[in-house]
């Protein structure tokens, strides 16, 4: 093999290929695999984007709303967290309060930062962007929590005259954390190798 060859990695049985310049098929699965990693920047910017939006409404509209005896009372995630903390559920508050709080923003800060390191060819560490992106990756599903809170609540609890709905905050919520797990589903970590070598 010549030493200039590029080496391209299959997505569907991550074999090596050779990129020879024309169309490649992988050698296992002789699947097509496209080269594009700048499809994947454009993929990845565009849910992170839809994401950041989505992190407006989850915050400001009811995650949580309970009508008790034809009282109508709404909570979003912040209020939610004061409830707990006022009630002295000290510990739930405070997971809730990093899972839905401080997790999504660290996420959109983590993705931005990779995003902008390989469109601008920051000189970083390329180990430290391996590692941010797989943390990123790790810890997607753990934003989730105040929807699975909000669902446990919903199905549990029956006391007479008590109803708790899922308010849009909740929707909103739900939505932003599949786009911003898309977004570090597409972004190709090849373009972190591409940086380097550039």
């Amino acid at each position: 093999m010549q030493q200039n060859s590029k080496l391209v990695r299959c997505p569907i049985c991550e074999s090596v290929n050779v990129d020879t310049g024309d169309e490649i098929y992988c050698r296992r699965c002789k699947q097509k695999i496209y080269d594009k990693p700048y499809k994947s920047f454009h993929r990845s910017l565009a849910f992170l984007l839809t994401a950041i939006i989505l992190y407006l409404p989850a915050n400001l509209y009811p995650i949580l709303i309970t009508k008790k005896l034809s009282v109508l009372s709404e909570n979003t995630i912040l209020s939610g967290i004061v409830v707990l903390w006022e009630d002295g559920s000290y510990p739930i508050a405070i997971i809730i309060l990093f899972a839905s709080v401080f997790v999504p923003i660290l996420k959109f800060l983590a993705l931005i930062y990779l995003l902008l390191s390989t469109k601008f060819k920051l000189h970083s560490s390329k180990i430290d962007k391996h590692k941010l992106f797989y943390i990123i990756e790790a810890i997607g599903s753990w934003s989730m929590i105040d929807v699975f809170v909000v669902a446990i609540l919903a199905t549990l609890i029956h006391f007479a005259g008590v109803q708790i709905y899922t308010g849009i905050g909740a929707t909103a919520f739900a939505f932003m954390v599949l786009f911003t797990m898309f977004s570090a589903l597409s972004f190709d970590s090849r373009m972190i190798l591409k940086d380097e070598m550039d």
